[in-house]
């Protein structure tokens, strides 16, 4: 019985390696390096787009309006948004007191349940 993965063939693999003694197979290790960079030196951060010669408060007041126009977009809500901002105004004191008061209620509708179905 033979092999149910193996070869039918006796020959060996002539990928699988090299014979000893042998030189390995030569070939370009690396890419060749360019010998000159062309075009004018740049400073970073520079891209080739059309305000390049902007300085960097002009960049800083763009993305400081971005910012603003993010925040005041994200502002915007319905229901649970203005829910979530008014718990965010919340100290931490209100609002235990409030998580109190909402058990309590939630007690005394429970014992005022238990009442009416009393037999």
């Amino acid at each position: 019985m033979g092999n149910i993965c193996g070869k039918t063939e006796s020959e060996p693999d002539a990928r699988a390696g090299r014979r000893l003694g042998s030189a390995p197979p030569t070939g370009p290790k690396t890419a060749p390096v360019p010998k000159k960079v062309g075009g004018p030196p740049r400073t970073l951060g520079s891209g080739g787009g059309g305000d390049s010669g902007s300085d960097p408060g002009d960049a800083r007041r763009k993305a400081a309006e971005a910012a603003e126009a993010r925040a005041k977009a994200s502002s915007k809500g319905g229901k649970l948004q203005s829910q979530l901002n008014a718990q965010k105004k919340q100290n931490r004191s209100s609002a235990l007191a409030e998580a109190s008061n909402q058990e309590l209620l939630a007690r005394e509708a429970d014992a005022a349940a238990q009442a009416r179905n009393w037999e």
